[in-house]
């Protein structure tokens, strides 16, 4: 409910700053946005809603980013684009620990901070406390919300029984971190018949995910589930299911959905897909900059929705409009 009430904030902040740009009419506001990486089709379309945001204000929006989800090559970006002092900085940073003092020299500069998609510290903002409550506001998916939905679809994909375990990044990431905790919390309170085993960590190579599922099911031949916490988790899990021969009999659930996902829930490579609503993020990020920027307040934690894809919906036009951008 939370969530759905600063959702509805941001609509409302969206309606008074669009029907009122006479309040920035002297300056030309400059928004910067830093992605997780340049090349994913979740950035891309974050971007896309951003810049209808920046195009209905009138502010100019500067995507920059590293081609890579990586906090050593997104730092000197972000150190680049403090140093063209933009009027707000909206970013997905990269690890929610090594971003913290970075991000505080754009904070130091007097230059407001808005963490999009993933976050720093705790990603509970403005409280006085911790060394990274800075930020003015968190805007992303729910993942923890996530995780539970993909442990839902999974145990309905397995019929409530059997062993399924987590393909992940590396730890320290908050996004895939808490669709983790989400997916082993929903599992552990409402699905007694699945047994979660340990989870695989992948470094984000799709290769060293199929590698590991089939030594996952070498070791569990009643294997009949894998939960793939970001796209590239997801697709080498399931490559790895393809390879053991299981495709159908280990279902897999991918979080994230560019066009590619189409083909694959159809050749029946994935089961299930857990679409983000990117373009949200990235629209609510601009209107809030922008709101603060002309003196009214935003709320601390925007949260957006998620689509549930699988074969039976995926060619609905209002199920398909939620894929990414490529």
């Amino acid at each position: 409910m939370k969530k759905i009430v600063a959702a509805l904030a941001a609509l409302a902040i969206c309606a008074v700053a669009l029907v009122k740009p006479a309040l920035a009419q002297d300056k030309k506001f400059t928004i910067a946005l830093i992605p997780g990486l340049t090349t994913d089709g979740f950035y891309i379309t974050m971007r896309k809603g951003a810049q209808a945001a920046a195009d209905a204000l009138g502010v100019t929006l500067v995507f920059q980013g590293a081609p890579d989800f990586n906090p050593v090559t997104q730092v000197p970006v972000l150190d680049a684009v403090i140093a063209k002092k933009p009027d707000a900085i909206l970013i997905a940073p990269t690890d929610k620990v090594q971003l913290v003092e970075p991000l505080r020299k754009a904070h130091d500069a007097g230059i407001p901070v808005i963490t999009v998609d993933t976050f720093i510290g705790s990603g509970v903002y403005q409280t006085g406390a911790g060394e990274a409550d800075f930020p003015l506001s968190y805007i992303a998916s729910d993942n923890i919300l996530g995780g539970e939905i993909a442990a839902r679809a999974l145990a309905k994909a397995i019929g409530d029984k059997g062993k399924v375990y987590v393909s992940n990044v590396k730890p320290g990431i908050s996004t895939t971190d808490q669709r983790e905790e989400g997916f082993k919390k929903e599992m552990a309170a409402n699905h007694p018949g699945v047994t979660v085993l340990e989870t695989q960590f992948n470094d984000n190579d799709a290769n060293k995910a199929a590698s590991q599922l089939q030594a996952v099911f070498a070791r569990n031949p009643d294997l009949v589930g894998v939960f793939g916490a970001n796209l590239f988790s997801a697709l080498g899990a399931a490559n790895g299911v393809q390879q053991a021969g299981q495709t159908g009999t280990v279902k897999v659930v991918a979080f994230d959905a560019p066009t590619s996902i189409v083909d694959n829930i159809n050749t029946g490579l994935v089961d299930v897909a857990i679409a983000q609503h990117p373009a949200e993020i990235g629209y609510f990020g601009v209107v809030s900059a922008y709101a603060h920027l002309t003196g009214q307040s935003i709320p601390v934690a925007i949260g957006t929705g998620f689509t549930i894809m699988d074969k039976a919906n995926i060619a609905d036009p209002n199920i398909s409009k939620y894929l990414y951008s490529e």
